[in-house]
């Protein structure tokens, strides 16, 4: 029982690990969308980036399994990062419908709303 229990806590540092390179991620676009960037700018950031999260992901496959690729964990890194890119997703979500509600009720005109115009002649 104890092999099954190590593993678990193996998956669940995987996700944790998947959902750590999204979020790290989305943090630079959130910087390429704060800040304009260059397309050069761009790819040098993406060359640093990718490598980086590599080493990252490598290290966490050396501390948790001791260095051997299980598929637990290969499989837990793509869950965590597809469970971390659809939660972020919701606020956004959120943000739209909120805004996009209030954006159309502005956009009509006064007398769409049906409120009395007091026009001054």
């Amino acid at each position: 029982m104890q092999g099954i229990r190590v593993e678990g806590l193996s998956f669940l540092e995987a996700l944790l690990t998947g959902m750590t390179v999204c979020c790290a991620y989305a943090c630079l676009c959130l910087l390429r969308r704060a800040v304009r960037h260059t397309p050069a700018a761009i790819a040098a950031e993406d060359l640093l980036f990718w490598p980086g999260a590599a080493v990252y992901v490598f290290v966490q496959i050396h501390h948790t399994t001791n260095g051997s690729i299980r598929w637990y964990f290969i499989l837990g890194v793509v869950l965590g990062s597809a469970f971390f890119s659809f939660v972020s997703k919701i606020p956004k979500k959120l943000l739209e419908k909120l805004y996009g509600k209030r954006k159309r009720n502005s956009s009509k005109t006064v007398e769409e709303r049906g409120e009395k115009s007091y026009d001054k002649k």
